[in-house]
């Protein structure tokens, strides 16, 4: 295991993964409390972005990459405290501001950004009250995913792999929602939880795998839109979902719940 000692000064407070497919590197941001943003190379433990952009009055909540034309960029979101919230900021990896994105003064619990494909396009999603997608290079609102439910959007993933590309995002409603990323319309709706569904991921394509408040992951069968399965073991909450590719075990599923002090690995997710 490696370890980058004093990465940062203060306590870690958002940590994200980024396969960089192009340059053939795992990349991951790391935010701490004292509003620090590093952007890291795993494999060879190197900082490649060190942001000392913000100050004390700014609070740094978001953030994530955006690869344009082999061009790594720095997308993130903040709001000045009892002021005003701001734009969602680019930075290169100089640390100088590049752009603003116009519309897009929003308060935000989820940011990621995503490359169409069909239309040849970056793009940055968000979700709040609303899930919004913006055109990168246009450097405008090209899209927003609401049914007029008043609650927060929580985890966001982009499917792809069908002739419609698919916006798939959970709700603190309890619901999960299948959008037409580029019309815009609500494909389904399907309630897995009471309260809150935090993090979501995909495994091979026909489920879903959520993480709930009631301290359950459901398995859902997206074809059959039902429950097909429950995981237990977490003590509270769950948070973040993320399929890997085991050594020894293959297919996996790893989640971290919020009072938990490590992450569990599940195996044999679809097995009765």
């Amino acid at each position: 295991m490696n370890e980058i000692k004093n990465a940062h000064k203060e306590e870690i407070t958002n940590f994200r993964y980024y396969l960089d497919k192009i340059n053939k590197r795992d990349l991951v941001i790391s935010i701490s409390f004292d509003l620090n943003l590093k952007l890291w190379n795993i494999n060879n433990l190197e900082c490649l972005y060190d942001n000392k952009i913000y100050r004390n009055e700014s609070i740094l909540y978001k953030a994530a990459f955006l690869n344009n034309n082999n061009q790594i960029y720095i997308i993130s979101f903040y709001f000045i405290a009892y002021t005003k919230i701001k734009p969602i900021a680019v930075y290169d990896l100089k640390g100088e501001k590049v752009k603003e994105i116009n519309e897009s003064n929003c308060m935000t619990y989820f940011i990621d950004s995503y490359y169409d494909k069909k239309l040849s396009k970056n793009f940055i999603i968000t979700g709040n009250k609303h899930v919004r997608a913006y055109d990168f290079n246009e450097n405008k609102l090209f899209k927003v995913y609401d049914d007029d439910d008043y609650e927060c959007h929580c985890s966001i993933i982009i499917f792809d792999k069908e002739e419609i590309t698919k916006l798939i995002e959970s709700s603190a409603d309890g619901n999960i929602r299948i959008w037409n990323f580029h019309s815009g319309e609500l494909l389904d709706k399907i309630k897995v939880c009471e309260d809150w569904v935090n993090g979501i991921c995909l495994w091979n394509n026909d489920y879903l795998l959520a993480g709930c408040h009631d301290k359950k992951i459901k398995v859902v069968d997206l074809k059959k839109k039902t429950i097909i399965k429950v995981l237990n073991g977490h003590n509270d909450e769950v948070l973040t979902l993320k399929k890997i590719d085991h050594p020894q075990y293959g297919e996996c599923l790893i989640s971290q719940g919020y009072k938990d002090d490590g992450i569990k690995i599940w195996t044999n997710i679809l097995d009765n």
